[in-house]
């Protein structure tokens, strides 16, 4: 009895030993692909398609044993990579991970591309290149490294300097100092407004949705075929209303929008949404600082510009032709005084009596 008790406890020794290697070691007909950089391991082994059929808790063990004896091996690979010890003796282990080899795809799309400003557009066309200059230049005054542009910049700024020259030509009772805060107060508002216009224009090539290409290859989704239709359909100048539609096209109105419409809030729904538009609304309204529309503000000014610009050229043309009719009649008065001298020089001038006068006198 004593001799069959050892046996059984050597062979469950031998099972438990056998269970821990089992548990580590892992064999594939097919050795997996890894990707350390992602941590990523693609399988090529067929999986068994017996035990995937249907939906059971057999399929469950089976996949949760495929995935386990994956990641075993790729926690093997970890671990023969190069480790340290992160912060010192005491702290943990971790590896260095090599560079990725897969490429993998992005969860959102790309940004799109910001527009070209008004400078970029014509530095293009002249072919003009930004040359790379560096941010720091040496101040002789203050022997020191100081940045070229902006607050405490070599130089200094002029607005604040003690002493200010008079240019040539200048008033000599201006004041100079006021002359710079007012000069500069004036770059700063003309930047602030190129600025303005860039947003706007940028917001309005924005706004304008060109028709997206179909894919060259072909394979094209509903949603795109459906939009590209819908593009084609408005295209015309009675907005697709008289075009034939196709045998499976739904009867919808033409609309550049796609069909669009608002959607206004129910009388009766959520009390605390509407709650916080009504306070949000007060407290605009309450508000000293007013609320700017970037948009609004900057086509309100170049309207006001091109209306002074349109005046200003009104202006300039009716004094030319004022000017041109001054010269006019300058011109008709000089050839009447001319003839007017011509008739006198040619009238014969007559003989009288006894003081050689041409005019006569009455008895």
């Amino acid at each position: 009895m004593a001799a069959v008790r050892v046996e059984e406890v050597l062979a469950a020794a031998e099972e438990q030993e056998a269970e821990k290697r089992r548990s580590v070691t892992v064999e594939k007909e097919l050795e997996l692909e890894f990707d350390l950089g992602n941590l990523l391991a693609v399988d090529r082994n067929p999986p068994p398609a017996a035990g995937l059929r249907g939906a059971g808790p057999r399929r469950e063990a089976l996949l949760r044993a495929l995935a386990r004896d994956n990641a075993q091996l790729l926690v093997a690979r970890l671990w023969e990579l190069p480790a340290e010890r992160a912060g010192g003796a005491g702290g943990p282990l971790v590896a260095r991970l090599p560079e990725p080899a897969f490429r993998l795809p992005r969860e959102k799309p790309p940004p799109r591309p910001r527009p070209p400003t008004r400078w970029e557009q014509f530095a293009r066309l002249k072919g003009i290149r930004r040359r790379k200059r560096t941010s720091l230049v040496w101040d002789e005054q203050a022997k020191e490294w100081r940045r070229r542009w902006g607050y405490r910049r070599a130089g200094g700024d002029p607005a604040r300097a003690w002493l200010a020259e008079v240019p040539e030509g200048a008033d000599p009772q201006e004041d100079q100092f006021a002359r710079l805060r007012r000069e500069k107060r004036e770059r700063v508002a003309r930047n602030e407004l190129n600025r303005l216009r860039n947003l706007a224009r940028a917001h309005r090539a924005g706004t304008a949705a060109p028709a997206a290409p179909l894919h060259p290859t072909g394979h094209q989704s509903r949603e795109e075929l459906g939009r590209v239709a819908r593009v084609a359909r408005v295209s015309t100048a009675s907005l697709g209303r008289f075009q034939p539609r196709l045998p499976k096209e739904p009867a919808e109105p033409p609309s550049r929008s796609g069909g669009r419409k608002r959607r206004f809030e129910p009388l009766l729904g959520n009390l605390a949404a509407e709650r916080s538009r009504q306070l949000e609304l007060l407290r605009d309204m309450g508000s000293k600082r007013p609320v700017l529309d970037i948009t609004r503000a900057v086509n309100k000014q170049l309207r006001q510009e091109e209306a002074e610009a349109a005046a200003a050229k009104g202006k300039k043309q009716s004094q030319r032709g004022k000017r041109g009719r001054r010269q006019q009649r300058a011109g008709r008065s000089a050839k009447k005084s001319g003839a007017r001298r011509q008739q006198q020089q040619q009238r014969p001038v007559g003989s009288g009596t006894g003081g050689g006068g041409g005019k006569r006198k009455k008895a």
